[in-house]
């Protein structure tokens, strides 16, 4: 689904994870979700084993292209239980310049001793190894399980997942509603997105909004045959389609930006953006199945 960037590193994973358990936790949502699904996990399933290390029971990794293996898997689920068991600050600041958290110790709030105690057990962590060696079978109630052609399916995850995250992975799918139907259908609910969102132009242009000055037939020539490349739409744009496919919005970060682009320089296909799409360079979106 895109650069699988920096998902083989336990770190990285770790930051993931507890970021998007500490969002919801303060936006009101459910941190502890039993069965949990991510969109595009790259390199490694390091997040989904990151949501299984901390009480989750089954996680389901959703993916257009096959980028991860049981070897990388079983390193990264080592390092993960050792972060845990230090109760390492959470690496905000580490892997970019947004800092969306308010605090970069350890939540434990939300991971309390008690709930790392009984997740973290020597008979589940053995189980949670099971299960990545052997993905897609169950091992005393836990499961990892790896799609790496959802888009292409109607397949679904085996049992509707509490929370479907995804982390700079929304901004390179080309069929946004589609997308966003699948995930309304597949939540049960009550149950919530949690979406990091990455407007900038990854390259394909000077400035980090300049992919908006493109139009359609100038950007199908940048864009090439690059699959996966990034679909261009605005925060807006994701906004709407989200509320079109049943979802409530509960809370959206805006990670803003000047722009150095003027609305007349816009393609006539974005001259409407708002000064808000025009200034946000990335975005962190929680809704509601109702």
């Amino acid at each position: 689904m895109r650069n699988p960037g920096g998902t083989t590193t336990a770190r990285y994973c770790y930051w993931v994870w507890v970021r998007h358990l500490c969002l919801a936790a303060r936006h009101g949502l459910p941190a502890a979700p039993k069965v949990v699904a991510e969109l595009g996990p790259g390199e490694s399933l390091g997040t989904g084993i990151a949501a299984l290390l901390t009480g989750a029971d089954r996680y389901y990794g959703l993916d257009i292209v096959r980028y991860v293996s049981v070897q990388r898997n079983l390193a990264v689920f080592g390092e993960l239980i050792d972060l845990l068991n230090q109760r390492a600050p959470i690496p905000e600041g580490e892997f970019g310049k947004t800092l969306i958290l308010k605090s970069t110790e350890f939540p434990g709030h939300i991971l309390t001793d008690d709930r790392l105690q009984s997740s973290l057990k020597a008979e589940r962590v053995q189980s949670i190894r099971q299960a990545i060696m052997k993905p897609g079978d169950r091992h005393n109630g836990i499961c990892l399980s790896y799609d790496p052609a959802w888009m292409g399916s109607a397949s679904a995850p085996d049992e509707q997942p509490e929370m479907i995250l995804s982390h700079a992975v929304l901004e390179h799918v080309d069929d946004l509603g589609a997308a966003y139907h699948a995930m309304h259908r597949w939540l049960s609910p009550g149950g919530f997105v949690s979406h990091q969102i990455d407007f900038r132009s990854h390259g394909f242009a000077r400035d980090w909004n300049g992919h908006w000055t493109y139009s359609d037939r100038t950007w199908r020539l940048v864009r090439g045959r690059r699959r996966y490349a990034i679909n261009r739409e605005p925060l807006s744009a994701h906004l709407t389609l989200l509320e079109k496919a049943g979802f409530e919005i509960v809370k959206v970060i805006r990670i803003r930006e000047p722009s150095a682009i003027r609305q007349e320089e816009l393609a006539l296909r974005f001259r409407s953006l708002t000064r808000d799409d025009l200034s946000t360079r990335g975005a962190f979106v929680h809704a509601r199945k109702p």
